[in-house]
């Protein structure tokens, strides 16, 4: 992977948050880019369960400062970097005080989903492609993993379609069985659609459930790879019909070699 670029976009990212089958190939991945020669950025959502003053977040005044329509409402960007020091890997979070501030990740002390998961995901999809836009890198490969991650592709190939620095980049979305219970707002589609995406191209949000938010995801990724062993039939069968690259299963002991392979030979073929 050497010289190549790699953008990781990811809805949990160990240290900052627990350690879980996401969280956990969302520090491996970058991790092996960069031990062999490849240029990598991160990016996650700012929970507000992530302790800032432990990992030295900090803000990024010249990214920050835009604000993004979600939903017909003015939502500030804030943007805020940190490093894992051992890797010496920087990540960027994106924040927003009305979406981001709350002490938890997707659901509240009852478990309950957060009503606005589906606004959340909108806004950190606009939120990274404006800020790697802001910071003029051009990735070869864009890796996206987590649901909360999964809106990117859609947004990438129909709303940024004509932003020149992601012309060439590849979409690769990680497939994991670890998604959410029942379904997120149902006006999700009608959000979307008011940022001139037509509801055909999203017709599964219909009924925005976990497997349905992935099928959207992968219909606009150029390469897949099921990240879990126990990944759905339903979304299995779903992506074997699109006939794009798979890369099957493998366990974290064998990721760095299979997924180096996999972006040589399949996505950046």
């Amino acid at each position: 992977m050497n010289g190549k670029k790699i953008l990781f976009v990811s809805s949990e990212l160990v240290p900052y948050l627990p350690e879980n089958p996401v969280s956990l190939m969302s520090y491996e991945a970058p991790r092996m880019v960069n031990s062999s020669g490849g240029q990598i950025r991160i990016f996650m959502p700012r929970y507000g369960n992530i302790n800032e003053r432990r990992h030295q977040l900090h803000e990024v005044i010249r990214l920050s400062g835009m604000n993004l329509v979600i939903n017909d409402m003015d939502m500030p960007l804030i943007i805020k970097v940190a490093s894992i020091p051992k890797e010496r890997i920087q990540v960027y979070f994106i924040d927003n005080e009305e979406y981001f501030k709350r002490k938890g990740t997707f659901t509240d002390k009852e478990g309950n989903l957060f009503p606005d998961n589906d606004e959340r995901a909108i806004f950190f999809a606009k939120g990274v492609v404006e800020t790697v836009k802001k910071l003029n890198w051009t990735p070869d490969i864009i890796h996206v993993q987590g649901w909360m991650a999964s809106l990117l592709p859609l947004y990438l190939r129909e709303y940024y379609a004509d932003e020149p620095i992601f012309a060439d980049s590849k979409i690769v979305t990680s497939v994991y069985d670890q998604g959410f219970e029942g379904a997120l707002n149902a006006d999700m589609g009608k959000k979307i659609a008011f940022d001139g995406i037509d509801e055909s191209k999203i017709a599964p949000l219909s009924t925005p459930d976990y497997n349905n938010l992935l099928k959207v995801a992968v219909d606009y990724s150029d390469a897949i790879i099921l990240a879990s062993e126990g990944v759905s039939e339903d979304l299995q069968q779903y992506i074997e019909s699109l006939q794009k690259p798979v890369l099957p299963y493998v366990s974290v002991q064998e990721s760095e070699e299979a997924y180096s392979n996999f972006y040589k030979t399949e996505v950046l073929k």
